[in-house]
């Protein structure tokens, strides 16, 4: 369980949407969709519209917003802290989390009956 935040980009902007105390991946999960069908890049946006598309990997939307005079584009992510340079012990806990993942992910090798 580490860190995870929600980043919005548009143009060569982005913003961290959840910051502060510690979130779980399901957490953060939530507050990403709010965030795609509620997010105003702009808050003096007069919304016309709203287009939402989900991708492949279901963390992460792409959103395209009419105003009254200019479309806007976004994109929503998830992303995990793995690495602080205040605080050592988050890097640690990523690549304890990313052997175990790796470890599991492995091919196992199996011979079969008869043959060995």
């Amino acid at each position: 369980m580490g860190k995870w935040i929600v980043i919005v980009q548009w143009g060569d902007y982005q913003h961290e949407l959840n910051r502060g105390a510690e979130s779980t991946k399901d957490q953060a999960l939530e507050e990403l969709r709010a965030a795609a069908q509620t997010y105003l890049p702009n808050p003096g946006i007069q919304e016309k519209w709203r287009r939402v598309y989900r991708f492949a990997d279901r963390e992460s939307y792409f959103v395209v917003i009419k105003g009254a005079t200019t479309k806007w584009r976004c994109t929503f992510r998830l992303a995990e802290l793995v690495s602080d340079s205040t605080d050592p012990a988050v890097a640690g806990k990523a690549q304890a989390e990313d052997t175990a993942a790796d470890m599991a992910a492995e091919p196992q090798d199996r011979v079969p009956p008869g043959f060995g």
